[in-house]
Formats: structure tokens, sequence, C-alpha cells
């Protein structure tokens, strides 16, 4: 019985040993040789010049929650992509509806100038 398992194990055992030897292998084997450029703060190619910790604006989390939906709906199209032939019509069709609602949304948002950045 548990014999069936040890391929579950063999890969839990790979897929960690992939992990942590790097790491241990990066740690012992690389200099250690810390200085004032390593240390200092590094964003985006240049000094940072703010707080870590200011306040966004709220339309960048609005345009990032808007990315994740229409993101993730557009996902469902994929598989619906693959077994069209299978759920024939009615598929297709609820599909449509779906999309549709997806349409709607997105012209609201539009209209309501959610998507622009000022």
């Amino acid at each position: 019985m548990l014999e069936s398992y040890f391929p579950v194990l063999l890969f839990i055992c790979v897929g960690l040993a992939v992990g942590v030897i790097p790491l241990l292998l990066g740690r012992f084997a690389a200099p250690h040789r810390p200085d004032s450029a390593k240390l200092s703060p590094y964003e985006c190619g240049f000094e940072a010049f703010e707080d870590a910790r200011m306040k966004f604006d709220v339309r960048y989390y609005l345009v990032a929650i808007l990315f994740i939906l229409f993101d993730l709906e557009i996902a469902f199209l994929f598989p619906w992509a693959i077994v069209l032939k299978e759920i024939g019509l009615y598929g297709f069709f609820s599909m449509m509806i779906f999309l549709a609602i997806l349409v709607v949304g997105f012209i609201y948002e539009w209209m309501k100038g959610a998507l622009e950045w000022e």
C-alpha cells in the first residue's frame, strides 16, 4: 500500500533538494563582504527617494483589482474553448451571456473613469 506513495515522496524530496541545496550552497560558498552600496535600498534603477511606507493612490489599487478581475474572467475562456464541441449550443450561449456581462461591466468601468490615470 505505501509503496504506491513512493513517487510522491520522491517528488517532494527532489523538490526540497532543488530549493534548499542552492540556498545552502550560496550561503556557504559565496563571499560575504557587505559594503554601503550592497546594503543601500535600490528600486527600479535609481535610489529610493521616499519612505517605503508611503501611501499609494487609491486608483492604483482600483486598476490592479480590475486587472486581476478581468484576467481571471478571461482565464475561463481557455477551458471553454477546449470543450466547446462537447458542450454544444447550451455551453456556447452560456459563455456568450457570461461575456456579455463582462462587456457590460467593462463599459460601466470605462464610463465611470475607473481606467483613467490622471
